[in-house]
């Protein structure tokens, strides 16, 4: 028989955290699964600025694609207003009816629903 201790990892440690503690763990192993953010072509920004104009105009509802620092987050927003002195865009979020601000260099793609 093998004599080596048998670990049962971090199984064991579970039933003494709290909730809050294995949820703190699970978002610093989503960190540590950081993704960088891409650079976006000439043609696809044109795209982008065409589809927020339409949905500002028509109040259509899109779907942005956002960067968030180290993952990509996908937002159901309604068009109010683009700065694009200070390279904004403002919008309520449709799940949350909060306003919201995003920064265009942010915005990784967007479509209308």
């Amino acid at each position: 028989m093998d004599s080596r201790n048998r670990d049962r990892g971090t199984i064991k440690w579970t039933s003494l955290m709290l909730p809050e503690h294995v949820e703190m763990v699970k978002k610093l192993w989503k960190e540590d699964e950081r993704v960088e953010k891409g650079i976006i072509d000439e043609q696809k920004a044109v795209e982008i600025d065409f589809l927020m104009q339409r949905a500002l105009n028509d109040d259509l509802t899109v779907k942005v694609r956002v960067y968030n620092g180290f993952d990509y987050d996908n937002i159901l927003l309604k068009m109010k207003f683009i700065n694009k002195l200070d390279r904004k865009v403002t919008g309520v979020n449709w799940k949350t009816k909060e306003t919201v601000h995003i920064a265009l260099d942010d915005i990784a793609d967007l479509s209308i629903v």
